[in-house]
């Protein structure tokens, strides 16, 4: 068992993180304790990853724990990616201080943009996650993976493609999918099982270059391939303007009796760029838990 501790540049509010986290019933969390367990892939081995707030928001610092001393620096580096531990979000909220966000930005200081824990769960979750209100969409992504996942030390990890690949759509109906989701789900995997997508591969690509190469596979439009360029590699600067939550964030925020058009939401987020992403974030964390409730 080993033990590394380590800060990183202010503000960054772990507690947010945890809150937000919380929302996934999947995910094993102790927000008294200030703990998240991160499920990890690592050269094909699952590799449960304790990830422990030790600081405050302006002096962020965390400790790091796991079995594996092996691993050890493949997994510091995958987790500075997913906490994104190595952008300093002083000069994102410095961004937003003279636009309308501004107040969003000050409820909710100091939240980062943190990613999924592997590319292909991320972008199954997606696929899951379409069309649905975000109470079933988490539901359904539990049952998907409590079913053909697995747990390990009290963490789930999402079923590997291979394993989805061989499911039907019968196994994905029993669970409440519907046949088309099942289908895409499926497909999804069986692009990756054959060689014909690779997921790591997508990391060293262009925003426009991931979003045509995602969205040349069944059952993935604009709206999930914006998603998983923002919770799967992090990209800074994407504003899925199809999103419904993001709609109705805005419908809140400006009072609309409609939610926004396109246009209007060209307009609104015309001098939030080149932090759009982060505008989706913390306009989404403005009317998560009420969504969630619903």
């Amino acid at each position: 068992m080993w033990n590394e501790t380590f800060s990183v540049k202010g503000p960054y509010n772990f507690d947010l993180v945890l809150d937000r986290l919380s929302l996934d019933p999947l995910q094993a969390i102790d927000l008294e304790n200030r703990w998240v367990k991160v499920p990890l892939m690592i050269d094909s081995s699952p590799e449960v990853v304790t990830v422990q707030a030790i600081g405050t928001t302006d002096e962020p610092a965390f400790k790091i724990t796991n079995g594996n001393q092996a691993a050890k620096e493949k997994i510091i580096a995958r987790l500075k990616e997913i906490f994104q531990w190595h952008l300093p979000l002083e000069q994102v909220h410095e961004h937003f201080r003279d636009t309308k966000l501004n107040a969003i930005f000050e409820e909710h200081r100091g939240t980062p943009l943190i990613l999924d824990f592997d590319y292909f769960s991320c972008l199954a979750k997606c696929i899951i996650h379409q069309q649905l209100n975000l109470s079933f969409a988490y539901t359904l992504t539990a049952r998907f993976v409590q079913t053909f996942g697995f747990q390990k030390d009290g963490a789930w990890f999402y079923p590997i493609p291979e394993k989805v690949a061989e499911l039907t759509v019968a196994d994905l109906r029993e669970l409440q999918f519907s046949a088309r989701k099942a289908e895409y789900v499926i497909g999804l995997a069986t692009e990756i099982v054959e060689g014909r997508l690779n997921l790591e591969q997508l990391k060293e690509k262009k925003d426009e270059e991931v979003i045509a190469e995602l969205t040349r596979i069944r059952g993935i439009g604009n709206w999930t391939a914006e998603n998983f360029l923002l919770f799967g590699l992090g990209r800074p600067n994407l504003f899925p303007k199809a999103d419904i939550g993001i709609q109705n964030a805005l419908k809140a925020l400006y009072q609309l009796e409609n939610k926004p058009s396109i246009e209007e939401m060209e307009l609104f987020s015309k001098d939030w760029k080149p932090y759009l992403s982060y505008a989706s974030l913390y306009l989404w964390r403005s009317i998560e838990k009420r969504s969630v409730k619903q």
